[in-house]
């Protein structure tokens, strides 16, 4: 008795889930993108340094931003001195390694600086880096 050979369907690559993944890909990366540009928006007037170096990737980091006048904001909220600490903990706690991107106005005072950089380095920022124009 002899069987019948199988017919082998050739298998076919789905396009249409392969489309969809991509929008998906694409509206994610759109919406993020435009939350970090968000907490940029505070205005501040950065120094100018001869040295200074563009970072590749500002992804993944706190932002601090502090006025002329020292006052202390993350993103577009003000904060106390206390407060920061007390955020930048709990970033640490929930979303470890902690970095810290500082934006500090020109005219800002180099203790306030000084005061933040312990703040960060108290709450276990490993990685801190400075907003600046590069001089030409």
């Amino acid at each position: 008795m002899r069987l019948p050979r199988r017919q082998f369907d050739e298998v076919s690559f789905q396009l249409a889930p392969m489309i969809d993944m991509t929008f998906l890909l694409l509206i994610f990366f759109m919406v993020t993108t435009r939350i970090s540009k968000e907490q940029i928006r505070m205005e501040v007037r950065l120094p100018h340094a001869s040295n200074a170096v563009i970072p590749h990737d500002i992804s993944g980091r706190d932002l601090v931003t502090i006025d002329a006048a020292g006052a202390l904001f993350t993103g577009n909220r003000p904060v106390s001195d206390k407060e920061l600490a007390s955020h930048l903990t709990e970033r640490l706690r929930e979303y470890p390694p902690l970095r810290v991107y500082v934006r500090a106005d020109s005219a800002t005072p180099a203790k306030r600086i000084k005061e933040i950089m312990k703040i960060a380095a108290e709450a276990g920022a490993i990685d801190v880096i400075f907003g600046s124009y590069t001089e030409k």
